[in-house]
């Protein structure tokens, strides 16, 4: 059986395993036809990933920190399996062993290139961590190689810009401050379009223009009203992009959009720049340093922590290799319960709707439909997965002939009752 065909026939399997929650089980996503995407394509994106940025993230994550011998050797021998090896399993004494070697059984022995993209990505950031102690006995052990890069954009003039831009926004009508908020969430790393106020509305035409779909007015309506409703949010990155959904979920609580909000964050370093626990607390303390708007910002998030109206939450599931159809009945249960999720940023995207190569066409609701509450994706475009498009939209992107899945250019709101 080839790679690519194996990859699938697991995927479907899985997609089609019985529920873990017990009952009459969620809603599941409509089966269709439509292929893993792996990594063996050379030219494609996901090669990319694999060929190129994964080989110069090992050279920063050496530069950045004085390892020692053990831990060149062990980022030598990743670097080695990642280019030309095979996938090895994780050593018998990791803690982890028995749950990994569950999930990699179809792909260890096999090249990195021909595992599916979403599995492999995932992999090799788990074994970065094993090559550099992170969850050894050892002195580095819970240091995170990536907190340098983290922390270099959280202190960066880009970040001190766009906080003061926010005492412009201070006193815009509720309903023009919420848009510039949820644009620059959207946005993440281009919040800046969100945060600038202009005559004519309270978003740059750009912000809106390079949507691909646009499913704001549903979100909004979904937003609860009252104290006794929560909001959960799963966050993607840290930093520059954490910033503006922490500055959103303050808007929403002021102004009683929801009673309480839960904030889904990785347990530990995950994919360069996803957020943990730590780097909520630092992007915390970054705004209530910071003067005007921003500060009385932060000083309400502190609150909201200390009275429970802000809960942050890090389930191990948000660092597993496995779409969201596969979250455990515990995680299942606490969406459930929530009036709406929304899932933040490119990677949870791609675990929503599956990492499939799907006709940009396929509708959004039935990709989702095995999700238990309503769900919405924010989300800046980085990787080829696309669907829940109109054809006259998908035909125009396909006419610009641009690399409008993956540059970053492009963003979306989808969202599902």
């Amino acid at each position: 059986m080839s790679g690519e065909r194996e990859a699938r026939t697991v995927a479907e399997k899985t997609a089609n395993s019985p529920d873990d929650g017990g009952g009459s089980g969620p809603r599941r996503a409509p089966v269709q036809s439509a292929q893993v995407i792996l990594s063996n394509e050379p030219g494609s994106f996901a090669w990319s990933v694999l060929a190129n940025r994964h080989p110069a993230l090992i050279q920063k994550v050496r530069d950045a920190f004085p390892y020692g011998p053990r831990q060149h050797q062990a980022l030598d021998a990743l670097l080695e399996q990642n280019n030309n090896g095979v996938i090895e399993p994780p050593a018998p004494s990791e803690s982890d062993h028995e749950q990994w070697s569950v999930w990699g059984r179809e792909f260890f022995g096999r090249s990195w290139f021909d595992a599916p993209f979403l599995w492999a990505e995932s992999y090799f950031y788990r074994r970065l961590l094993d090559a550099i102690g992170y969850f050894g006995t050892g002195p580095w052990r819970g240091v995170d190689p990536f907190a340098p890069f983290k922390q270099a954009e959280l202190r960066g003039t880009a970040v001190g810009e766009e906080l003061r831009a926010l005492d412009a926004l201070a006193d815009v009508p509720a309903d023009e401050r919420a848009t510039a908020l949820l644009y620059a969430s959207v946005w993440g790393n281009r919040a800046d379009l969100g945060f600038r106020v202009t005559e004519g509305g309270a978003a740059p035409d750009a912000a809106v223009d390079d949507l691909v779909a646009d499913d704001s007015a549903l979100l909004r309506q979904l937003l609860p009203a009252g104290a006794d409703a929560t909001v959960a949010v799963v966050a993607d990155n840290a930093g520059r992009e954490l910033i503006p959904d922490l500055i959103l979920i303050d808007h929403l609580l002021l102004h009683r959009h929801a009673g309480r909000f839960v904030l889904h964050v990785k347990p530990h370093p995950y994919y360069v720049s996803d957020a943990m626990t730590a780097d909520v607390v630092d992007c915390l303390r970054r705004l209530v340093e910071a003067p005007g708007e921003a500060g009385r910002i932060g000083s309400r998030l502190w609150d909201a922590m200390a009275t429970g109206r802000l809960e942050v939450r890090a389930h191990p599931f948000f660092c597993a290799p496995l779409p969201y159809e596969e979250m455990p009945a515990d995680l299942r249960a606490e969406f459930a319960s929530a009036a709406v999720t929304i899932l933040k940023g490119d990677l949870n995207y791609r675990r929503l709707v599956g990492d499939r190569k799907w006709n940009a066409t396929t509708p959004f609701a039935d990709r989702t439909a095995y999700f238990p509450g309503a769900v919405a994706a924010l989300r800046t475009l980085k990787s080829d997965v696309m669907v829940g498009l109109e054809q006259r939209t998908l035909d125009a992107l396909e006419r610009s002939g641009t690399a409008w899945r993956t540059s970053g250019t492009h963003a979306l709101i989808q969202v599902r009752r």
